[in-house]
């Protein structure tokens, strides 16, 4: 790889950033060095640190909702909403702090003292993703600093300029530099901090492809503790609604949201057959006016290119392959600006298709399904390996009810979209959606573990039963 990554802007191929390709060895020495003394200062030091750091983030909040929206392609409005994610993650992460790792007293026997408390793992890496740049390695990097962790964090190579400016703002609220370490560069650098020996544990958001090759790679290290986050082939359901124009909005709103690049996209609409006809004629009028821009542009758009040329090249090729396979389309994948990323959302029939692909199509693609009754449309929503969302559109609470029990998610919605989770709950999946480390609210639970102490102030005791008489 060259010395140098260069970041450039989706919408416009224009060079946004470039640096150096980090040292890996050298970073983790660093933070190896420096997170015990972290460690050793107090909780409510580590929060008011953190509170800094929002407060420096709201500071810059335009120049890096700028940076994110050049670096992302995604438009300025929703890079705002990543920021203000970014901001509040801080409170959250001191509350859930509070909730799931709090300092104790339990009920112990004889005059003596049960202490329930939590210590840091040390250094922790963090590989991030490139659809929210700051929001999501922030939702690990958080938590992980207010327990007492040093944090190596490796930004995607797609997005270096964000990640990078991320942690100059933590920086410049007091985090030792020691103990927030910045590696820039591509797979082979994740690699290398993955397999490091530094690091005591792994936080990762990103595809199930890679997910899995970190579990198998960690399954002779259960020293080290390993959070995975790794997306989902998510189902809406619409099933007994009158209103087909608010479940189109749903729909668009889970599949479209960020040019489909959400780990909770929808990427499967399941459907009542007898509603397939007006509620498909209602998504073809909203995608007919959808607006498909750059990230400043005026009017604002609904959503902005994919990330880059290589990824509208694969969502392409896996369309085609759609189509080959038996699917009927609805609306084409149209690929809008020659040599630019932007694509209009692609619809799809696959019901007729007998051997329909589970893979995550990270990008404007759904996929939909037409059922006969709500059983089948329940097997058809549990019919893949992952089990990251799925969501109920329907006016009965008794469809709810069997949906909840029955749907494997993580998270389980009714008449709501499959994304737009809150970070105030725990964010996870079954399956290949995760390993059951849970983020968001519950990353308290791996960012430290429990230490259960059978304290007394004097030592007593005796041996009441088996010795024989002296």
């Amino acid at each position: 790889m060259a010395a140098e990554l260069v970041s450039f802007e989706p919408a416009t191929g224009a060079e946004l950033w470039r640096g150096a390709i980090g040292d890996v060895d050298g970073e983790v020495a660093a933070a190896r060095g420096g997170w015990a003394t972290w460690a050793a200062r107090p909780l409510t030091y580590r929060i008011e640190t953190l509170r800094r750091f929002a407060n420096v983030v709201r500071a810059k909040y335009e120049p890096f909702a700028d940076c994110i929206a050049r670096e992302t392609g995604k438009p300025l409005w929703e890079a705002r909403t990543e920021i203000d994610s970014v901001i509040a993650k801080v409170d959250i992460s001191a509350a859930a702090y509070s909730e799931r790792s709090a300092q104790r007293r339990l009920d112990s026997p004889m005059g003596s003292r049960m202490a329930l408390r939590h210590k840091p793992h040390g250094v922790l890496a963090v590989l991030g993703p490139y659809n929210f740049p700051a929001h999501l390695p922030n939702g690990h990097i958080v938590p992980a600093l207010i327990a007492g962790n040093a944090v190596v964090f490796k930004p995607s190579e797609k997005t270096p300029a964000t990640g990078a400016m991320l942690v100059d703002c933590l920086r410049e609220a007091g985090v030792p530099a020691d103990c927030i370490r910045l590696v820039i560069g591509g797979p082979a650098e994740g690699k290398v901090l993955a397999a490091h020996s530094g690091i005591d544990g792994l936080l990762f958001t990103g595809s199930a492809r890679t997910g899995l090759a970190l579990n198998r790679a960690f399954a002779e290290k259960p020293e080290k503790i390993l959070a995975l986050e790794m997306g989902g082939n998510n189902p809406i359901v619409v099933w007994d609604t009158p209103d087909l124009y608010t479940a189109a909005v749903l729909v668009i709103q889970s599949a479209f949201t960020s040019a489909g690049q959400r780990c909770t996209a929808a990427r499967r609409l399941i459907v009542d057959q007898r509603l397939y006809d007006p509620l498909i004629a209602e998504l073809n009028k909203l995608l007919t006016r959808l607006i498909v821009g750059e990230p400043h542009a005026k009017p604002q758009p609904f959503m902005g290119p994919v990330i880059d040329n290589e990824v509208a090249d694969q969502l392409t090729e896996s369309f085609l392959a759609l189509l080959m396979k038996g699917g009927r389309p609805i609306r084409h994948l149209e690929r809008t600006i020659d040599g630019r990323p932007f694509l209009r959302p692609g619809v799809i029939d696959v019901t007729d298709m007998a051997d329909r692909p589970d893979m995550e199509l990270f990008g404007p693609i759904l996929q939909v399904i037409r059922c006969d009754d709500f059983d089948a449309a329940i097997a058809e929503a549990n019919n893949t390996r992952y089990g990251l969302s799925a969501s109920l559109i329907s006016q009965t609470p008794a469809l709810y009810d069997r949906f909840w029990a029955n749907a494997r998610a993580g998270i389980v919605n009714w008449n709501k979209p499959t994304n737009g989770a809150s970070s105030s709950a725990p964010f996870g999946g079954i399956g290949w959606s995760g390993n059951h480390r849970p983020s968001a609210y519950y990353a308290a639970d791996y960012c430290a573990y429990p230490v259960v102490s059978n304290e007394a102030d004097a030592a007593r005791a005796s041996i009441g039963i088996g010795l024989a008489d002296s």
